[in-house]
C-alpha cells in the first residue's frame, strides 16, 4: 500500500544492519482510568490527544537471532511514558540491553510505524529506488537496509509495503541478547494516554404523582491514542489516583461510534485498593478516533425527588457579627429545578442526562449535570435548569440593632409567583449569616429545615397565582465578641 510523500535521490552507505520486527497482537489487556478531559470526548479538533491514562499488557510473538541484535515493536500509541515501558521474555530466551522509543508524531508519523518492516521506495515516475528493511524515517530522509548495504533516500514519492495492515502510532526499538534463534513469546507492558473513560447516565422521568425514573448506566470509552485496539480485555477503574508527573499521560462524536453492548452480561465489579474496578465480560474493539459505550449496570427504576429551589445568600460565616445594614441584601429572581436520588450501587463520576415525555409521549431533554463519585446509599443531587413559570422576589422588611443588649433583628418577605397551569411547591432556602448564633422569631410558614447556616421553607404556590412568606430572625452574641459595624 503506497504512501505519497516527496521526490527522490538515493545515496548508498556501506553498512549492513538487520532488524527484526514484531507486529502488535490482538487481545491486549488494558486497565483504563477515568478521565474528564473535554478533548477526549470532543466531536471536533485534533484526533491526537495527550490526555487520559491506561496501562496496557500485550503479548508479542518475535523472531529472535542468536546473540545481540535489534528488535522493533510497532503499532504503539502516540503518547507513552518511556520510563515505564517494559518487555519481558517469560521463557528466558532473551534479555533487553537497551531500548529507544520512536514517536509516531510529526510529518514522518506514518513512516515511523513501518520501522523494521520490508518496504519498497518509489520515485515520482514510479521507478524503484530501494527495497529492504526500513531502519529510520526522519527529516533527513529514509534509511533502508538492502541486500547491497544501507541506503539513505532523501527524496522520494511513495513508499509501499506488503500485506493489508499498515502499522500506526509509535515504535519501540530494542537491543536484545538472545540465547537462540527462532520464535519467542514476549510480554510488553506500558502506560499510555489518548484514551480514557467516564460514566454516562440517562434518566427518563416516569409519569405519575411521585418522582421515579428509568435509570441507565453506561461507560463511555474515548480512544484518540493514534492506534486501533482489537479484542481488548478491559478493566475500568473508578476513583482518582495521584499522578506525580505534570507531563505525559494524564487522566483527564468521533468519526466512529460503537453500538451499545447488550444489557447482559454486565461488568464484574470489585474493590481495588481505595478504588472501584469494572471488568468487562467480553473483549471489545476500540477504533482510533471513536467513543464506544458499554453498560455498567442493568437499567432499573429509581425513586427520586424533584425540587423547585429559590435560594438567597451562601454558607459563608463572618468572624464577627455583621451590623452593616446593607449586608446580604441581594435578591435572586430565578427558581432552580433540581433532582435528587439515592445511589442504588457505587456510581462512578460522570454526566447524567434527564429526559421527560412531552404531551405526545416523546422523550425530551430537560437538563444535564455532573455526578461525582457516589458510594452506594449516598445521595446525588443535580441542577436541571431554571423553571420557566416560577419566579421569586426577596425584600427586607425590618432591621434593628441593639448594641447594648447585644441583639440584632432582621426580617424578610419572599414573594413567589407561578404562571403555570398547576400548583407548585417551592423550597425557599435562606442563609442567616450575619452571625453564627440566631433563632427564628416569626414565620408565616413553619420551617421545614433548620441548621447552623441554613433555613428552609416549603411554600405552596397556586396555579396562575402567588404566595408570600414573611419571616424574621434574631442574632445574639456575648460580651467578649466584638461586632463589626
Amino acid at each position: 500500500m503506497p504512501i505519497n510523500y516527496r521526490t527522490v535521490l538515493a545515496v548508498a552507505i556501506a553498512t549492513l544492519c538487520g532488524v527484526s520486527r514484531a507486529e502488535a497482537a490482538d487481545g491486549a489487556s488494558m486497565t483504563l482510568y477515568r478521565s474528564d478531559s473535554p478533548a477526549l470526548y470532543s466531536s471536533s479538533g485534533d484526533s491526537d490527544v495527550n490526555n487520559g491514562y491506561a496501562v496496557v499488557r500485550e503479548q508479542r510473538n518475535v523472531t529472535l537471532q542468536s546473540g545481540v541484535h535489534d528488535l522493533v515493536l510497532g503499532d504503539l500509541p502516540n503518547h507513552l511514558d518511556a520510563e515505564a515501558m517494559a518487555l519481558g521474555f517469560p521463557g528466558g530466551e532473551a534479555k533487553v540491553i537497551s531500548q529507544r522509543l520512536l514517536l509516531g508524531q510529526g510529518p514522518n508519523a506514518a513512516l515511523t510505524g513501518l520501522t523494521g518492516s520490508s518496504i519498497n521506495v518509489l520515485g515520482d515516475n514510479g521507478q524503484a529506488l530501494a527495497s529492504g528493511t526500513l531502519l529510520r524515517a526522519g527529516e533527513d530522509g529514509l534509511v533502508v537496509s538492502t541486500d547491497h548495504g544501507t541506503t539513505l533516500i532523501r527524496q522520494y514519492a511513495a513508499v509501499s509495503t506488503a500485506g493489508d495492515h499498515f502499522p500506526t502510532g509509535s515504535s519501540l526499538r530494542l537491543r536484545v541478547d538472545a540465547s537462540r534463534s527462532g520464535q519467542a513469546d514476549a510480554t510488553l507492558s506500558y502506560p499510555t494516554s489518548g484514551i480514557g473513560w467516564r460514566a454516562a447516565y440517562v434518566a427518563t422521568l416516569q409519569p405519575g404523582n411521585t418522582c421515579s425514573m428509568q435509570f441507565e448506566s453506561r461507560a463511555s470509552i474515548a480512544n484518540r491514542s493514534g492506534r486501533d485496539w482489537h479484542d481488548t480485555n478491559l478493566t475500568l477503574i473508578a476513583g482518582e489516583p495521584n499522578f506525580a508527573k505534570t507531563t505525559g499521560p494524564r487522566p483527564m462524536m468521533m468519526r466512529a461510534m460503537a453500538a451499545a453492548a447488550p444489557a447482559e452480561p454486565l461488568p464484574e465489579q470489585s474493590s481495588m485498593g481505595d478504588y472501584r474496578s469494572y471488568t468487562l465480560p467480553a473483549p471489545v474493539d476500540l477504533p482510533d478516533g471513536s467513543i464506544s459505550q458499554v453498560p455498567l449496570y442493568a437499567a432499573r427504576t429509581v425513586s427520586c425527588e424533584r425540587t423547585s429551589l429559590y435560594e438567597n445568600g451562601g454558607n459563608w460565616m463572618p468572624p464577627q457579627p455583621m451590623l452593616n445594614e446593607t449586608f446580604n441584601t441581594d435578591s435572586n429572581t430565578s427558581v432552580i429545578s433540581t433532582l435528587r436520588f439515592t445511589a442504588f450501587d457505587s456510581l462512578p463520576a460522570g454526566y447524567l442526562r434527564v429526559l421527560t415525555a412531552d404531551r405526545n409521549g416523546v422523550p425530551q431533554f430537560i437538563g444535564e449535570g455532573r455526578i461525582n463519585d457516589t458510594p452506594k446509599g449516598s445521595d446525588a443531587t443535580m441542577t436541571l435548569g431554571t423553571a420557566f413559570d416560577l419566579r421569586g422576589q426577596r425584600e427586607r422588611t425590618g432591621f434593628h440593632v441593639d448594641k447594648a443588649g447585644r441583639t440584632m433583628d432582621e426580617a424578610f418577605r419572599i414573594t413567589l409567583t407561578n404562571a403555570g397551569e398547576s400548583a407548585r411547591t417551592v423550597t425557599v432556602r435562606e442563609h442567616p449569616n450575619r452571625w453564627r448564633e440566631w433563632t427564628v422569631t416569626s414565620s408565616t410558614v413553619k420551617p421545614s429545615k433548620q441548621t447552623t447556616d441554613t433555613l428552609e421553607f416549603k411554600v405552596d404556590v397556586p396555579a396562575n397565582g402567588k404566595a408570600v412568606l414573611d419571616y424574621g430572625v434574631r442574632y445574639t452574641w456575648t460580651a467578649d465578641v466584638q461586632p463589626q459595624s
